[in-house]
């Protein structure tokens, strides 16, 4: 089974070769990813929402431990990528998944008792104002959750974010089942909607408008303890809106090698909560990575713990630059680097394998799901 999972990975790496050109663009590269299809739905009993909301993740499995771990079995990589749907009324499913690859395509305790800190000397951070900023992409993408964290627009009616945000790896958290996504909006004066606008009309400060979930995905990679035990890797959540929200939203993609990104940099925006109403935007280095984490040092606190990390890139395909997420940001980590305490933010990679399961969730349809 280890072999199996083997091929896995290498049927879904890139087929990406380098250009040595000196004009050469930094481009998305082409990805066949796997096929994962729906087997089984099963009725959950209903949950207790009894967790508390954790805004951020702590783990002591640093890119060290990740690399040495041995890659799981198909049988354990199909339980990781099966998931529980949360639904709005607060009935629970878990579906069985099967992955296909078809044949087109293709030290703990020293971290935990020191305190955590997630700014790194002076702070980079950009606090966001102004509707003409907020309002617009790819600042617009990104959304607060009433449970305390950052989500990023996938989709007409889908918002990416992290699963601690919803639940804790044993229980839901609370408020859950009546989560909400929080949109920045001006809030004018005279109670108009800004059409129009006139010198009366001028908007006084933003405030959010908010929308009910109508169900939630959670891999169970998260909710068995997985992710908990050695770092984050399934540290990420589906939420379905109730209507759609009407805003541009990012697409996700497969997140390339670090060597491959534009200056080896990341950009994420979210709603830390040393910030109260701001939106903060942050960009910086990748300092590492395993297969499914990306480690850098970019400033942020709790409350951004879900923002959606993005890159832009040529799209060869359509002759145009392009921002995808590449991953959701997740928390923090102590890492024992040869004995030496150092402590990155942390990053969840959308692999082929999760492109695969997160575009299903959001399409419905693996068909148009096959290039990352």
């Amino acid at each position: 089974m280890a072999a199996l999972s083997t091929l896995i990975l290498l049927l879904c790496a890139a087929k990406d070769v380098m250009p040595s050109s000196p004009h050469w663009k930094p481009t998305w590269p082409s990805y066949r990813v796997p096929v994962i299809l729906p087997q089984s739905t099963l009725n959950l009993d209903k949950p207790q929402f009894d967790a508390e909301a954790r805004l951020e993740v702590v783990s002591p499995c640093g890119p060290a431990c990740h690399k040495s771990s041995p890659l799981p079995t198909y049988e354990e990589v199909k339980n990781y990528l099966s998931y529980e749907t949360l639904y709005a009324n607060g009935s629970l499913t878990e579906t069985e998944v099967g992955i296909y690859i078809l044949s087109s395509g293709g030290d703990g305790s020293r971290g935990r008792s020191r305190t955590k800190r997630q700014i790194y000397g002076y702070d980079s951070r950009f606090s966001i104002f102004g509707k003409d900023f907020l309002l617009n992409y790819p600042f617009s993408t990104s959304v607060k959750l009433s449970t305390g964290c950052t989500g990023t627009l996938v989709a007409e009616k889908h918002v990416l974010t992290a699963a601690h945000c919803i639940h804790d790896g044993k229980s839901y958290v609370k408020g859950a089942q009546k989560l909400r996504v929080g949109f920045l909006k001006p809030k004018y004066k005279d109670g108009s909607k800004g059409s129009n606008i006139t010198n009366s009309a001028m908007p006084e400060k933003m405030k959010f408008q908010w929308i009910r979930v109508k169900r939630t995905h959670v891999p169970k990679g998260w909710i068995k303890g997985n992710a908990n035990d050695i770092g984050m890797d399934y540290d990420y959540a589906l939420l379905e809106l109730k209507k759609p929200h009407k805003r541009k939203f990012m697409k996700i993609g497969v997140s390339p090698p670090a060597r491959h990104l534009p200056g080896g940099r990341i950009h994420f925006s979210g709603y830390d909560n040393d910030r109260p109403g701001n939106l903060v935007y942050r960009f910086c280095d990748v300092k590492d990575e395993t297969y499914d984490l990306l480690y850098q040092q970019c400033d942020a606190q709790p409350g951004a713990s879900g923002s959606g990390v993005y890159v832009r890139m040529w799209k060869r395909q359509n002759q145009k630059w392009e921002r995808k997420i590449i991953g959701i940001f997740s928390g923090h980590q102590w890492v024992d680097m040869n004995g030496t305490p150092q402590d990155f933010n942390v990053a969840v990679r959308i692999t082929p394998l999760k492109y695969a399961q997160i575009c299903y969730w959001i399409k419905g349809n693996y068909l148009d799901c096959r290039e990352g």
